[in-house]
């Protein structure tokens, strides 16, 4: 026998359930020493996320094709770092937000013509040596994206804007953000970060590689969630519907910057070619709402003009809205 005090690596809990080094353990016997830590309250389990073909069976409802996607990059500007590394992932959904069958994954390395630093190395994994010479061909990705109905991301404006770049069929596409657009704090997540979610959702996976993360964001959205009892995919889909009005407060007075910060307009600091404005997208209900505040909170005057205009999941994260 064992002795629950000796040194060494073998786990206290593999003893309750008399397990032995030398003893096999399958699949079977895992999931049941698992159900018992749940069981006793004491313990949380995460369990490795495993790739599926389909989440629901064909029954004749009709579907659309999705695809998730996600980028590597040298930095976080889309106008002067490049992509490292693609992958996309496609998957067939119905207008109620249920997952069928999720396809063959592309997943390809770039070579950026320059080194990765460091720090993005340290993050992903993602050497020097491993995309030397590596390219992506926009027509290989246009061909890939087929009949696609739906770009979504994990953080859109930021991966929109990189895949505009390298090709152009991506500025097509309508798109939509799982990390911005399903109310992840309305349901009781403390974090809408990928990581964070798969944790909270009892599944974890080797983040900051790209196939991975489109993977583990797929299983998210799959997802029936707490409070709304609806999937993840189910509220994205409602969101990324609704056309939304993009207010930009052009020469706010400064002093009122916190007032803005708060009711969550963003600073845009003209670097794509218009004024400096802070910005923020509403729903069409609120439009009136919005404008009498910025008129009677922000600038102080009834006879400013401001500027909104309609935007819709073809423009939304793009930066040309």
């Amino acid at each position: 026998m064992i002795s629950p005090n000796r040194a060494g690596p073998f786990p206290e809990s593999a003893l309750m359930f008399g397990i032995t080094e030398r003893q096999h353990v399958d699949r079977e016997s895992l999931e049941h020493m698992a159900a018992r830590l749940e069981a006793s309250g004491s313990y949380r389990i995460l369990r490795r996320l495993e790739p599926r073909a389909n989440y629901h069976d064909y029954d004749g409802t009709p579907t659309r094709r999705g695809v998730f996607v996600d980028v590597e990059t040298t930095g976080l500007d889309p106008r002067t770092d490049e992509i490292v590394e693609l992958a996309m992932v496609p998957f067939d959904f119905s207008r109620d937000g249920r997952i069928f069958a999720v396809h063959e994954s592309f997943s390809r390395f770039r070579d950026p013509g320059r080194p990765i630093p460091a720090v993005v190395t340290a993050l992903t994994g993602i050497s020097d040596a491993m995309i030397a010479g590596a390219s992506v061909d926009a027509a290989e990705i246009e061909a890939f994206l087929g009949h696609a109905a739906l770009v979504v991301a994990h953080n859109a404006a930021f991966d929109r804007r990189f895949l505009e770049r390298l090709c152009g069929a991506f500025a097509t596409l309508a798109w939509a953000c799982s990390w911005a657009e399903v109310p992840w704090a309305d349901e009781g997540f403390d974090s809408a970060k990928l990581a964070h979610l798969a944790t909270a959702l009892g599944f974890f996976h080797d983040g900051h590689r790209a196939v991975h993360d489109c993977r583990a964001g797929i299983e998210i959205l799959s997802r029936t969630l707490p409070r709304s009892g609806r999937t993840a995919l189910d509220l994205l889909l409602e969101s990324a519907r609704q056309p939304r009005w993009r207010i930009r407060a052009v020469r706010a007075p400064f002093e009122r910057k916190d007032c803005l910060k708060r009711r969550g307009y963003r600073w845009c600091d003209g670097s794509d070619g218009r004024a400096r404005a802070w910005n923020v997208d509403v729903a069409d209900h609120v439009l009136e709402t919005e404008l009498a505040f910025l008129r009677g909170e922000i600038y102080r005057r009834h006879d400013v003009d401001i500027d909104a205009r309609l935007i819709s999941a073809f423009e939304r994260y793009s930066g040309r809205a």
